[in-house]
């Protein structure tokens, strides 16, 4: 359960990862799925809020020269977040717009309650799709 819980952590922020493979591995070898939904989202949510963290404090750095992000960029992304709001965090689960959504959230200043309350119902809703996907597509391949 410990490698589970790193890489859904892992997968959560800027690194790759590939937490949901993982988790329907831990699920075909037994586990119970309850716990495993549990870790899984635990290290998820964690991940996402270490991103959060990393964007309350990547504004500190914009006018250097090299900060990955351009003005121009910086304010197309916070007209985009802005008219989202904070419920476009339900789609930090998505491959690609999730990680960097929950890095405008810190950068927007969403406080940390909220901020993982979103996060919370978004990746703990990925998982258990992941888990009830494995039970309907893998229980006969898992032995």
């Amino acid at each position: 359960m410990l490698s589970l819980f790193m890489i859904a952590l892992a997968s959560a922020t800027l690194l790759p990862g590939g937490s949901e493979a993982w988790l329907a591995r831990q699920w075909c070898q037994g586990g119970a799925p309850l716990a495993l939904w549990a870790v899984a989202t635990a290290g998820n949510v964690l991940g996402s809020l270490v991103n959060v963290g990393l964007g309350r404090y990547a504004l500190h750095y914009r006018d250097r020269r090299w900060f990955p992000v351009s003005s121009t960029a910086l304010a197309r992304a916070e007209r985009w977040y802005r008219r989202g709001g904070e419920a476009s965090l339900l789609l930090a689960w998505t491959p690609v717009i999730g990680d960097p959504l929950t890095v405008l959230a810190g950068i927007f200043r969403l406080p940390w309650w909220r901020a993982a309350l979103w996060i919370l119902v978004a990746k703990g809703g990925r998982y258990a799709v992941v888990l009830a996907m494995a039970e309907a597509w893998l229980a006969s391949y898992c032995g």
